[in-house]
């Protein structure tokens, strides 16, 4: 029997799709919102796998709608009560639950400065969804496995698909059409990641490497696995493990890389020969031919994959790796030794 974790990978073709027939006009509401008020910065505020969301909205927003962003330090208002001034800014508070207490903190003392703010959730009615001025329900349907999947990837969609909507771009808003599409084959690397994991059955620890956009993706897969498989796992930017990090790789260390084509590409390529000089064991993430076709551990994404949308794709091989990862150790991927479904923090 498929455990809920397994099943929800697999729903998220669907949600994305659902997500684009549904909440397209909702969220293309809020992008003309944006444009009126011209927000000179983002701040956003999130706690575990949306704070990872939270990360690859940092690149989004100031790559395409060319505005800063800064991820929020929710501590400053209820702990040091010291919040930052918020006018004229946009304050975001993601979230799957929309419970957290210190996110819906931050956001009320964003409606008592007058800043513009807006919640994204998977529920709706939750206090952060309350207390927002604007708000995109993720839409992702009921999620049972305690580690996020399909909430996850929905949060990046509808952080996608708000930049897009922003910049009013209709190329960008075509490329979102073949998302869920690209889900679909993602989805084919499962034979392939079952073998990687039965090869790495006995490791007790894991470096994940990104860069740029897929920066996110390399902390939510670190993040599965230490969830799941309860491995001593880091993510890291691939310039940042070259300023110390690297150091630790020996003989049969293992390694996921994600190298997507687009201008982050020529340093991971580098990365990854650096990461192979040093006799590590490597899995690679990527659509580009030519590294797929130089390694023993490839997994191979769909070559047409959009590096601003990847993200959301690229995080599949790392969902099925953690699930496989715990089969093959012995653990229930629906039951993560001592973590709930929703957390509350101040």
């Amino acid at each position: 029997m498929k455990s809920n974790f397994e099943l929800e990978i697999y729903q998220q073709p669907q949600v994305i799709s659902n997500f684009l027939k549904r909440r397209m006009t909702e969220v293309a509401f809020v992008g003309e919102i944006l444009r009126a008020r011209k927000p000179r910065f983002i701040l956003i505020a999130a706690r575990g796998t949306s704070d990872n969301a939270a990360i690859y909205a940092k690149y989004l927003f100031s790559a395409i709608n060319r505005v800063p962003v800064g991820l929020a330090m929710p501590s400053l208002t209820t702990l040091y009560r010291q919040t930052p001034d918020l006018r004229d800014s946009l304050v975001v508070g993601i979230s799957q639950s929309g419970q957290s207490p210190d996110i819906l903190a931050v956001l009320e003392e964003a409606r008592n400065q007058d800043a513009l703010t807006l919640a994204i959730t998977n529920e709706p009615d939750s206090p952060i969804a309350g207390v927002a001025e604007n708000i995109i329900f993720t839409d992702a349907g009921k999620e049972l496995s305690v580690a996020a999947s399909k909430t996850y990837t929905a949060q990046l969609l509808a952080i996608a698909t708000l930049s897009a909507c922003w910049k009013n771009d209709p190329d960008l808003i075509d490329d979102l059409i073949y998302v869920g599409d690209h889900l679909e084959l993602a989805l084919g690397v499962h034979k392939a990641i079952e073998t990687i994991a039965w090869q790495w059955r006995a490791k007790d620890h894991l470096a994940v490497v990104g860069r740029g956009f897929n920066l996110c993706t390399s902390y939510e897969i670190s993040l599965k696995i230490k969830e799941l498989v309860y491995m001593l796992t880091q993510s890291y930017s691939a310039a940042d493990f070259r300023h110390g990090p690297i150091a630790m790789l020996a003989d049969g260390f293992p390694v996921i890389a994600i190298g997507i084509k687009g201008p982050a590409m020529a340093d991971m390529h580098a990365m990854i020969l650096e990461i192979i000089e040093r006799k590590a064991e490597i899995a690679v993430i990527s659509n580009d031919n030519q590294i797929i076709n130089e390694l023993e551990h490839s997994i191979p994404l769909p070559a047409n994959l959009p590096e601003w949308l990847s993200p959301i794709v690229t995080v599949i091989p790392g969902q099925l790796l953690a699930l496989n990862l715990a089969l093959v150790k012995g653990y229930d991927p629906d039951n993560p030794r001592g973590l709930s479904k929703v957390t509350r923090t101040l």
